[in-house]
């Protein structure tokens, strides 16, 4: 398989939503309302693209996965990541974050942050073999407590959810 990472194209929006959706799958069982969540709106994912911050995998001449970022302070925050189930296991979440932390050292930016849930296996455990590290509340910038606000607006357990970063 070869897998490709490129920003994404204004076409490939829709299939960005459908691939969100059905990674959104994982999570019937554990944390239906989060499965049943819409995916990110197409607003949104244009002023990502148009920023820049909006890459893909393809992989077998299909949309294999995606990733958002965009800048907070001194990184690049990871808004979302997801690869299609059908793709899982092949590290193309690990290429997706690798190409985000080239445009971060490009830029001259620190980091990659995130936040995700602290115990799901794909979430904060898979970062940590990614050499992610947990952030503890006292070294939260005033970027990432945002971030917070804008995750309990939303309606997100921030008590399940752990902020994390990675040196680029």
């Amino acid at each position: 398989m070869t897998c490709l990472i490129r920003l994404a194209l204004p076409s490939e929006i829709e299939q960005v939503q459908d691939l969100e959706r059905a990674s959104a799958q994982r999570f019937i069982g554990m944390m239906d309302a989060l499965a049943a969540d819409e995916p990110t709106p197409s607003v949104v994912l244009s002023a990502r693209l148009q920023a820049g911050g909006l890459f893909v995998a393809t992989a077998d001449q299909a949309l294999a996965g995606f990733v958002m970022v965009r800048p907070v302070e001194n990184s690049l925050y990871v808004e979302q990541i997801d690869v299609l189930p059908r793709f899982a296991g092949r590290r193309i979440g690990a290429a997706l974050l690798d190409a985000v932390a080239q445009r971060a050292r490009a830029e001259g930016l620190a980091r990659l942050t995130l936040s995700t849930f602290r115990d799901i296996p794909w979430n904060a455990p898979w970062y940590r073999r990614l050499g992610f590290i947990d952030l503890a509340d006292i070294d939260l910038t005033s970027g990432l407590l945002e971030i917070r606000a804008e995750h309990i607006e939303r309606g997100l357990d921030e008590s399940q959810r752990v902020f994390m970063g990675r040196e680029v």
